[in-house]
């Protein structure tokens, strides 16, 4: 049981910093025509940059961070 949490862990740390790393990229195209659209979000252009970028900082930390734990607790330390 241990050992199949371990590996979900895994896996779901890879997703959350897969999913990190697809924002990165894909906020570029996207927050402009989100601006457009929205025209209430436009006052707020930097504030609407900051804010996707911090979640997707926060999406690559801690996807890291439950990858080294798992590498970490696979090695025996703790």
């Amino acid at each position: 049981m241990n050992e199949e949490k371990s590996t979900v862990q895994l896996v779901w740390g890879i997703a959350l910093t897969a999913a990190g790393i697809g924002l990165f990229f894909r906020f570029p195209e996207r927050i402009p025509q989100l601006l457009e659209t929205y025209d209430s979000f436009a006052a707020m252009k930097y504030f609407v940059y900051f804010v996707c970028y911090l979640v997707a900082v926060l999406l690559v930390i801690g996807g890291s961070r439950k990858i080294y734990d798992y590498f970490k607790a696979s090695n025996g330390e703790e």
